[in-house]
């Protein structure tokens, strides 16, 4: 069983990524979906940030409106630092309890964490190989603009919260250039699934 992040930056192309590797074989666990099931309400974690930032996240429903926070995170390191250390380690244990629940699996599994901070938590150091895809900050900023309907502010501010994408690269197994057409990140894609797979059945 082969353990594998996927990581990039922000509207940097992993969703792609990730639907090609999962088209050709591999069990993706999305971080962001299971950050959306920890805070679902009255769950723990939304306890706990509720606690901690107040009822002016909340929406009539009782649930967070996820962009008022991120707007209060996006614009305040050490609020988005203590987000960050409240849901990180839940996310992990979550993605551990799958891998578990996958242990009768074949050998050569390859199971995908699909994960934004993955290098900024240090998780990447717990994966068997880290993938990175890369994208050049104006495409990060037309697909959030244009996909999410952020302000070129608000845009930079999600940007630059994370760890520069040149950076990251120098911690991948494998990089994925995706400053082309989709096509060719999908080509990419697929190649480096196929190393993926003989990198886990060396492992068997």
């Amino acid at each position: 069983m082969l353990l594998v992040g996927l990581t990039g930056g922000i509207a940097s192309g992993k969703s792609l990524v990730g639907r090609v590797f999962r088209d050709m074989g591999a069990h993706l666990i999305d971080a962001d979906r299971i950050v959306h099931c920890l805070l679902e309400r009255n769950e723990q974690a939304w306890k706990e940030v509720l606690d901690h930032f107040g009822k002016d996240i909340l929406l009539p429903n009782q649930e967070i409106d996820r962009r008022k926070l991120g707007e209060i995170v996006f614009n305040d390191e050490e609020q988005r630092a203590w987000l960050n250390r409240c849901l990180h380690p839940k996310v992990f244990e979550a993605f551990l309890v799958s891998v578990r629940n996958l242990r009768n699996r074949p050998p050569d599994t390859i199971i995908v964490l699909d994960a934004a901070l993955l290098i900024e938590t240090g998780y990447n150091n717990k994966m068997d190989r880290t993938v990175v895809v890369y994208a050049n900050l104006e495409q990060q900023l037309e697909r959030l603009t244009q996909r999410d309907s952020f302000s070129k502010e608000q845009s930079l501010a999600r940007i630059r919260s994370q760890m520069p994408l040149n950076e990251k690269r120098g911690h991948a197994d494998y990089v994925i250039d995706n400053t082309g057409t989709r096509e060719q990140t999908e080509r990419q894609a697929r190649d480096i699934f196929c190393k993926l797979k003989q990198d886990a059945e060396r492992c068997t």
